[in-house]
């Protein structure tokens, strides 16, 4: 089993080896207390009228208990933290109905005085808990918790926001580990059998919301969030598939945007098949781009040589020979051939975790053991050292096939393997056999691809990063395109990693923050070396 991004194929995560150290759960002792004003974005539901139903509610801000483990386990965040919880409706169409409650934290603007508003936050996945990222990365968004309140969120069907459950850890282990490459009749016929457990645990455990987790409701979400914090205009950075959330949000309530960056941005216009391509081309590039630095700095220590075409077929024997041959690990379990390319794509997420992919070929190649890549791997899967799983896989599956309405064959991926491997001899097969995981799931699938057309809207930030594996930078100009004329503005970081601003690129922070903190538009087409 492995996880999907909607339209984006078997390895579509989005932050890479989350260190999940916040929580929002527990009871509050702090009185209820209004949304705070600001000169910059008012008070109020954004048309100068009284907050009705649940954009009335108030909410209960108090100091943060630890996560649970579909967040992702670890300590409870410092002081300055805050959690709350929101009334959603489970359906929109039904705003009177049935409720569900959305987990939220925030750190207060540190500048009270000249405080903006709420910046939202989504980091993508889909999947990702919101509530314990935000402050595991707090020291990265600092210069806007200056202005700012910083507010991350569960999205519904993640973490603590009605989280989709699935299988349980012992379960997860079995998926995650199984092949995922097919070959023979009976290894295609295992695949189909383990999509089909993973659907109906879903359905068993989580069916009642499976029809609800789509990205739709979730940008509704993000609306009533920003009324009753009580922001007129939402100030939002989304990341990977949050540029997806953002982008719809935009279309369905284009006169509240304010300022809006999408980073790393999913491109709007593919079907789940060409995004899996193009998922597959971008890690082959950045394979081949970790291969080259790792040549120039280590020379013929490097477990993958002088990189190019000879580097890639030493790592795609590598994968060949486990899947005749797991490697041991010192856990006790064994390093697969779905888990060593799930590592080393999880490794090329960011360039600080190059050091640590060349550790691991170098194991799995000359030592025969697989620790390391298996890190890497339980890093990208959601698990932690005592075999405890967030619900990121449950929730990224279930938010991308009610998404979608594609649903594919083996037939269909079959067809369409040649493509694949002649893309990435190491990640083809995965992406292309990642096609699958939605056929046969309970809930029919809403769209063929989002709606992002936002006239009318304020200009939005459109980022992408030249050497993104996991959104290649040709997204973010079809993003731009697809909000419509003088709403996307382009802005292209020349280097390596999915997330531009997370790099820390001092050109890119510098216009990032501009244009939040103080409205700067940047020119479109504006380069950061």
């Amino acid at each position: 089993m492995h996880t999907v991004v909607r339209g984006a194929g078997a390895l579509g995560l989005t932050v890479l080896l989350l260190t999940a150290a916040t929580g929002c759960q527990g009871d509050g002792s702090s009185a209820a207390e209004p949304a705070p004003t600001s000169p910059a974005t008012g008070t109020g539901t954004g048309a100068g009228t009284a907050a009705t139903g649940l954009a009335a509610q108030q909410l209960d801000w108090h100091a943060c208990a630890a996560p649970i483990s579909a967040q992702g386990n670890g300590t409870a965040p410092a002081a300055d933290w805050q959690c709350a919880t929101l009334k959603a409706p489970l359906d929109h169409g039904k705003p009177d109905g049935t409720t569900i409650d959305l987990a939220l934290i925030r750190s207060r603007a540190k500048d009270e005085q000249h405080r903006i508003g709420s910046l939202l936050f989504n980091f993508g996945g889909p999947g990702a808990s919101g509530v314990a990222t935000l402050p595991a990365f707090a020291a990265t968004y600092a210069s806007l918790n200056s202005r700012y309140d910083l507010v991350g969120f569960d999205p519904r069907g993640v973490g603590a926001s009605a989280g989709v459950r699935c299988l349980d850890d012992r379960a997860m282990d079995a998926a995650t580990a199984a092949e995922s490459t097919p070959e023979t009749p009976d290894e295609v016929k295992a695949l189909d059998d383990g999509n089909a457990r993973f659907a109906a645990a879903c359905e068993r455990n989580s069916g009642a919301v499976l029809p609800y987790v789509d990205t739709e409701s979730a940008a509704r979400d993000l609306d009533l969030m920003r009324q009753v914090l009580g922001d007129r205009k939402l100030a939002y950075f989304g990341i990977s598939y949050g540029t997806q959330l953002g982008g719809v949000y935009a279309h369905l309530f284009p006169q509240q945007v304010g300022r809006v960056v999408l980073d790393s941005v999913v491109d709007p216009t593919k079907d789940p098949q060409q995004s899996a391509l193009g998922q597959a081309q971008g890690f082959q590039l950045a394979l081949g781009d970790f291969m080259k630095a790792c040549a120039a700095q280590a020379g013929t220590a490097c477990p993958t040589g002088a990189g190019g075409d000879a580097g890639t077929a030493k790592v795609a024997e590598l994968v060949q020979k486990l899947e005749r041959s797991p490697l041991p690990t010192k856990q006790g379990r064994q390093l697969t051939e779905s888990l060593a390319v799930t590592g080393i794509a999880g490794a090329l997420y960011s360039q600080e975790t190059w050091p640590a992919l060349a550790a691991g070929l170098s194991e799995a190649m000359e030592q025969g053991t697989g620790d390391t890549l298996l890190r890497l791997a339980d890093g990208l899967n959601g698990r932690d050292p005592q075999g405890h799983y967030t619900n990121l896989n449950a929730a990224n599956r279930a938010i991308s096939c009610v998404d979608a309405q594609q649903r594919y064959s083996d037939q269909d991926v079959q067809q369409q393997l040649p493509r694949f491997r002649a893309a990435s001899p190491v990640f083809g097969a995965l992406t292309a056999w990642g096609l699958t995981g939605c056929t046969g799931w309970p809930v029919p699938g809403k769209a063929a691809h989002p709606e992002v057309a936002a006239p009318g809207a304020a200009p939005i930030l459109v980022v992408g990063t030249t050497g993104d594996p996991a959104t290649p930078v040709e997204g973010a100009r079809t993003m731009a395109q697809q909000l419509g004329a003088g709403v996307g503005v382009t802005v292209t970081l020349q280097g390596e990693g999915h997330g531009g601003y997370n790099t820390g690129n001092p050109c890119l922070k510098q216009t990032v923050d501009a244009y939040l903190l103080d409205g700067t538009v940047p020119a479109d087409g504006t380069t950061c070396g």
